[in-house]
């Protein structure tokens, strides 16, 4: 493990995920109502005749979010959401959440009325109800705390961990738009920093900004999958990028992968916008992040369901874990996946992304 100067290991070098596997390495689950603990989109816990889904998340302000740009109403209303999200990717509905908040003195009563209208419409929304939560003081900034709890029967639960060979992999919709909207964000901020006379320039951008401002829960997905009878294999929701979030599949399962990036879906904004900013546009969509679509993978004989689901893509295929995880690009060729998507630990002079 690498250390610093002082001694100490900076954080940096694992990384989260890294960090969440070296500090919970020693921790066991004893208790047969913990049906699972760390290492997948949510926990889920026993109850005899069903079981409950549970996920927690933190948003930071100046890593997760900046105000200079995100509305209090939308940040609550994404709080929200960035949570349930994990609840879906289990294949579990959404029911209560908490919500904790600690705030500095530079907010009014009036700014966090605006920041629980959020809340309150992403609730209605989703159908969730707000059970409780805590409020306290901070000494710089806002940091929010959501835990959202869910409920399915114990045989619909779909852990990331059951992928295998052979399985086809889909994707609910576009990838990317979120990231380019966050560019265009942070492009205004800065040149508003420089010219505090300047007004923002969003360029009609509202799909691919509001993806960044308003991300959507992938509802509809798991009513498909209930309402048709069958459910995926594995599953995740897109937060970190499609190549780090299909590597915890592949990692989970003990699988590899092949994606056909011709087959990754793209909005047109987003690959018009990507050009603009001279980047390619499927690294967005694989490194990206913050698109909270469902990825998740189906048994081959369940392709037709899938086919006749809406908004949904087929990317690729799970194969063999000595196979690696494969990219066959749209020229031919074939180089390993990288996972590249976004580092929570990174300095926080960086641009804001949530996760």
């Amino acid at each position: 493990m690498s250390e610093n100067i002082s001694g100490k290991t900076d954080v940096n070098k694992l990384g989260e995920f890294g960090l969440i596997d070296h500090l919970t390495k020693e921790f066991t689950t004893n208790l047969p109502t913990t049906i699972k603990g760390i290492g997948d989109d949510a926990a889920v816990i026993d109850h005899g005749d069903h079981v409950s889904v549970v996920s927690t998340d933190m948003l930071v302000e100046g890593i997760h979010f900046d105000l200079m740009y995100t509305p209090l109403k939308h940040l609550g209303y994404k709080s929200i959401v960035v949570n349930i999200s994990d609840i879906y990717a289990m294949n579990a509905t959404p029911q209560q959440v908490t919500m904790s908040i600690a705030i500095s003195s530079k907010y009014s009563v009036e700014a966090l009325e605006e920041l629980y209208a959020g809340v309150f419409l992403a609730c209605k929304d989703y159908g969730v109800d707000l059970i409780g939560g805590d409020t306290t003081s901070s000494p710089k900034g806002m940091a929010i705390s959501v835990t959202a709890i869910g409920r399915a029967d114990a045989k619909e639960v779909v852990f990331r961990s059951g992928a295998k060979p052979g399985d086809i992999l889909c994707v609910t919709g576009n990838l990317g738009a979120a990231y380019l909207g966050l560019q265009i964000l942070e492009r205004e901020k800065q040149i508003y920093l420089s010219n505090p006379g300047t007004q923002p320039d969003l360029e009609n951008e509202e799909y691919i900004i509001g993806r960044q401002l308003k991300p959507m829960a992938q509802k509809a997905a798991v009513d498909y999958f209930k309402e048709k009878k069958f459910q995926p294999t594995a599953m995740i929701d897109v937060s970190d990028g499609l190549a780090s979030d299909l590597f915890h599949i592949c990692k989970q399962s003990g699988v590899g992968a092949f994606v056909e990036e011709g087959k990754v879906p793209l909005h047109p904004d987003t690959e018009r916008m990507a050009l603009k900013f001279n980047l390619d546009p499927i690294t967005c969509a694989l490194n990206g992040g913050e698109d909270y679509e469902l990825l998740f993978t189906i048994d081959e004989k369940d392709l037709e369901m899938v086919k006749y689901m809406p908004g949904v893509f087929i990317i690729g295929e799970i194969i063999p874990a000595q196979d690696g995880i494969k990219l066959h690009t749209t020229g031919g060729n074939i180089h390993d996946l990288k996972a590249q998507g976004w580092n929570h630990f990174k300095d926080e002079s960086n641009n804001p992304k949530d996760n």
